[in-house]
């Protein structure tokens, strides 16, 4: 049985954090795919303002 190269990779377990590979928490919104705790510690530097 052969499997196709669509079907092997699927699901959640394939969109990791650019910075440090965790699966959880991701921000895919602007295509950032950055986890949330990475996305606090850079987000000043990538040009966002924290309002509120």
């Amino acid at each position: 049985m052969q499997i196709r190269l669509e079907e092997k990779f699927k699901g959640k377990g394939i969109r990791k954090c650019r910075m440090c590979g965790n699966v959880r928490g991701l921000i895919r919104s602007h295509r950032l795919y950055i986890c949330r705790k990475c996305f606090r510690e850079s987000a000043k530097g990538m040009g966002f303002k924290k309002y509120g």
